[in-house]
């Protein structure tokens, strides 16, 4: 089963996305939803997962409002991404 959901980004990934911030993506796990989100849009998995597979610190991952940090977290069909990145400095 195709399950597509729509991805509200933070606007440090809107470089890949030519400005847009909301965007679509098919899977039926977080992880696969990031690997569809690459390939519309090579190299925005990088930004966001780290080369041991986990989500980078400043990165964060809700569906439907809930934190999620486990990749293998379930998609549903009427479910919606949203992803934030957490901004440091001084």
């Amino acid at each position: 089963m195709t399950i597509t959901v729509p991805v509200n980004l933070p606007t440090p990934l809107t470089l890949y996305t030519d400005g847009q911030r909301d965007v679509s993506a098919t899977g039926t796990s977080l992880d696969a939803l990031l690997t569809d989100l690459d390939r519309q849009f090579p190299g925005m998995r990088f930004r966001m997962i780290d080369e041991q597979g986990r989500g980078r610190a400043h990165m964060k991952f809700f569906i439907n409002g809930q934190l999620h940090r486990d990749l293998d977290a379930n998609i549903r069909e009427g479910d919606r991404l949203m992803i934030v990145a957490a901004i440091s400095g001084g």
